[in-house]
């Protein structure tokens, strides 16, 4: 039964909504509901221009309506009075078939006619910095190698703890905080879950993160790559497929190869087939690869993947194997859009599976140091136009995100990188003002 957002208000002294839609660069976008409004504008949905956001419409196109789904409701535990719900857009009576949360819906929709269901965890990193954003916040976090240092992880405890409770209040099932490998840098993980619920909780973790790092004076970044020397903020998606009724996990295998199934490696299979076009999506910015395809950073490691390929519990691969029964996807940062980030694993998994695309050899080696040895594995993009190039040319995955999200998010995304072109970079007039 579908809970009515009035007597939830009622029930829980909310007294407004905030109905919330995220945009095809990620963008939260809401209007602030009252309460008193909440069940009619449930039924209706919230009207937005859809031009006003980053979708590919114009000031012509007709009234957009954000349809709230009450299961995602969350009231916020640092203003209680407010309550977020994600939501679906509509126009013209129909689901906008570029909305991100609308594109994921669908691919669900289709896995789970197929008896499969998509379970998920995340690693979101972020940095904790200056209000102003000029450098990290603790100007003691200095160390080469601060990964887990435990006093840099305490002098943050306030921020830290005041979100990792508030999810423990959700009922979200945090589990550890840690600090990362970069001067600055945090991570908090929590229990897996189907990934529709995850997109949503990824979302406003966000939101959450951002809002209580502000209301102590700070500013959190999911930015890829904030600081040139130090490791960038990856969003490592760990995967597993399920039977609809969660119960079974069918990527286990007790006999198969490393614990996984032979369903597990078609699906590994069809990553890495479409691993350079799910760049595109999973590291969306001109940043990003600033991230990927990097330097050593000041611990001596990036942390992210340069070649498309695989190993065991090695993490110098784009997948890793760290346990049976899933994998862990180690390309997207922390710019990905939560809903296309878990539309398009499903999309080039569901397609390794469908077609039984084989996985090839496992690497057990170390790529960073090894990796010159491989010949005949791919490379990850070295810019968002070589990604876009890629993700246009993958009719296969196109198709299976929708065509019309497909057009207008590689439309938006070339404007994107053409406005990066068109900017004059200080590195430019150092190194060529004397021409």
């Amino acid at each position: 039964m579908t809970q009515d957002l009035g007597t939830y208000a009622k029930e829980r002294g909310v007294k407004y909504f905030l109905f919330n839609f995220t945009d095809l660069f990620g963008t939260q976008r809401a209007k602030l509901v009252p309460a008193e409004a909440a069940s009619g504008m449930q039924k209706s949905g919230a009207g937005f221009a859809g031009f006003a956001a980053w979708l590919d419409f114009t000031p012509a196109h007709p009234d957009m309506f954000v349809k709230p789904d009450p299961a995602s409701v969350i009231q916020l535990p640092w203003k209680p009075e407010v309550a977020w719900v994600a939501g679906d857009p509509w126009m013209n009576d129909e689901p906008v078939a570029q909305g991100p949360r609308n594109v994921l819906k669908r691919l669900m929709e289709q896995s789970a006619a197929k008896g499969m269901l998509m379970k998920s965890g995340v690693e979101p990193e972020f940095h904790l910095i200056n209000a102003d954003g000029s450098d990290i916040s603790d100007e003691r976090d200095t160390q080469e190698k601060p990964c887990y240092d435990q006093s840099a992880v305490m002098r943050r405890y306030d921020v830290i703890a005041e979100i990792c409770s508030t999810m423990t209040e959700l009922g979200w099932g945090p589990y550890q905080n840690d600090h990362e490998d970069a001067n600055g840098q945090f991570e908090i993980n929590w229990d897996f879950n189907d990934a529709l619920t995850i997109a949503d909780q990824l979302s406003f973790f966000k939101f959450m993160v951002k809002s209580i790092a502000e209301n102590h004076g700070l500013r959190a970044t999911f930015m890829p790559k904030p600081f040139s020397h130090l490791t960038g903020n990856g969003c490592h998606v760990h995967v597993s497929v399920w039977s609809n009724d969660g119960k079974t996990n069918r990527f286990g295998d007790d006999s198969g190869e490393l614990g996984l199934s032979a369903e597990a490696y078609h699906f590994i299979g069809g990553l890495l087939a479409h691993g350079e076009a799910l760049a595109a999506i999973t590291n969306p910015t001109v940043n990003s690869y600033k991230r990927i395809n990097a330097p050593p950073t000041l611990s001596g490691a990036t942390w992210s993947p340069s070649s498309i390929t695989f190993g065991g519990n090695n993490r110098t691969h784009m997948i890793r194997i760290p346990d049976d029964g899933r994998i862990e996807l180690r390309l997207p940062d922390g710019a990905a859009n939560p809903y296309l980030l878990m539309a398009v694993i499903l999309a080039a998994g569901m397609d390794g599976v469908d077609n039984s695309i084989p996985s090839g050899d496992r690497l057990d080696i170390d790529m960073y140091t090894e990796g010159h040895t491989v010949t005949d594995a791919k490379k990850l993009p070295l810019n968002l136009l070589d990604a876009l190039r890629h993700f246009e040319a993958d009719s296969g995955l196109r198709a299976a995100l929708g065509e019309e999200f497909s057009q207008a998010y590689l439309k938006l995304k070339h404007n994107d990188w053409n406005k990066f072109s068109q900017s004059l970079t200080q590195w430019e007039r150092d190194n060529t003002l004397d021409c």
